[in-house]
């Protein structure tokens, strides 16, 4: 059986285009998300159509770009159905894992994926030591200042006042107040 799924990112758009080329293309039955943009992370529809599919379906989409956030969501996704018995289509870009052209193009896409996630890896890398370099300091900001820090080490040290409510009147939880307790004394 053939499954479509139709997306668009706003209420104001229509799917009628992706679910004609997909009734067109011979789906039985067509799912669709209407207001949910790509980076959403729950499609209550997407979810339907992969819970419908069984061994030997196939999943067919109007574009890539309906399916998936990212490439590598696409490739982690369409996996996932091929590993489950399960075809994937998509009608725009003529992909379709069913056939040795289209998986062998799903193959190549993976790799992209790949080496795209190295590269911004590697660039985040070389930003971070850069930034430090020049002295920057690299991650989140600190809740509590040296200050703050050492005021509550003097109140836990010398009054034997509880860690918990020293975290509380700083507006910190107590893994937290722990944590730079730890950064700020002598190693």
């Amino acid at each position: 059986m053939m499954i479509g799924y139709a997306r668009v990112s706003t209420d104001d758009q229509s799917a009628g285009l992706q679910i004609d080329a997909l009734r067109n293309s011979g789906c039985q039955k067509v799912y669709q998300d209407l207001g949910a943009p790509g980076g959403l992370p729950s499609r209550p529809a997407l979810g339907r159509a992969l819970r419908a599919l069984k061994r030997g379906d196939t999943l067919v989409v109007w574009k890539l770009d309906r399916l998936g956030r990212s490439l590598a969501h696409l490739i982690s996704l369409i996996t996932e159905l091929e590993a489950s018995g399960v075809g994937f289509r998509s009608l725009s870009e003529a992909i379709d894992t069913q056939s040795a052209s289209g998986r062998l193009l799903f193959h190549v896409m993976g790799a992209l994926a790949e080496f795209e996630r190295s590269l911004i890896s590697e660039r985040t890398r070389a930003g971070m030591a850069a930034a430090m370099v020049r002295g920057k300091a690299i991650g989140r900001p600190s809740k509590l200042s040296p200050a703050q820090i050492d005021a509550a080490c003097r109140e836990l040290l010398q009054r034997g006042r509880n860690l918990r409510d020293v975290a509380h009147e700083l507006s910190v939880s107590p893994p937290t107040l722990k944590r730079a307790l730890a950064l700020m004394s002598p190693r």
